[in-house]
């Protein structure tokens, strides 16, 4: 049965569950809420995002639609930043980047970079009231899909419920989800864009 929100598909609760700790771990560890968060921190942090997501969405290819990506609007928004497009050509790309080897690891890769578009709306906000951005002037990645927002989440719910329920496909998958979380972090923690480990 496809996954809805009234009832997750098995793979989507593995998911849930395979990378609450990471999850929680980035997320303790972004600055957008800090109170020295400005303008300026605002345009790195787009930066080192820029330099995962692009080389990550490289490697989806076949796998994700085009429709999708996100890297056209990090683009457009580090150039409302006043980056030059030579400025963006010659920023660092992450290579330590989850292996993509099949349909199984590209969803577990996918369920983080989708699942990020739902948490950017409330991002959207505070970046809006915080710092006086909106879509225009540098917060086009956090609203990557605008209005379409839920239904593109729902239709990537739809092909996990449709994805193979083999075991080892499925911990591919959330092994897959696993290693972007923690990629992701240790890229941004060596961008020096993250809030330091609690503790």
């Amino acid at each position: 049965m496809p996954a809805s929100s009234s009832s997750p598909s098995p793979l989507l609760l593995a998911l849930r569950e395979g990378t609450r700790d990471c999850h929680k771990s980035l997320e303790a560890r972004l600055p957008f809420f800090q109170a020295h968060f400005d303008a300026a921190a605002y345009s790195r942090l787009l930066q080192a995002y820029y330099g995962f997501h692009a080389p990550l969405e490289a490697r989806l290819g076949d796998y994700q639609e085009p429709v999708r990506a996100k890297t056209p609007a990090l683009t457009l928004d580090l150039q409302a930043l006043h980056l030059s497009a030579a400025d963006i050509d010659a920023l660092p790309l992450c290579q330590a980047l989850p292996a993509i080897k099949d349909e199984a690891s590209a969803l577990g890769v996918m369920y983080v970079m989708e699942g990020s578009t739902l948490g950017g709306q409330v991002l959207k906000k505070a970046m809006s009231e915080r710092l006086g951005l909106d879509p225009v002037s540098g917060t086009g990645f956090l609203d990557v899909y605008g209005a379409r927002t839920g239904n593109y989440w729902r239709s990537f719910l739809d092909r996990l419920g449709q994805a193979s329920t083999a075991p080892a496909a499925q911990a591919a998958t959330v092994q897959a989800a696993i290693e972007t979380f923690q990629c992701f972090e240790r890229w941004l923690g060596q961008r020096n864009v993250l809030n330091q480990k609690p503790g």
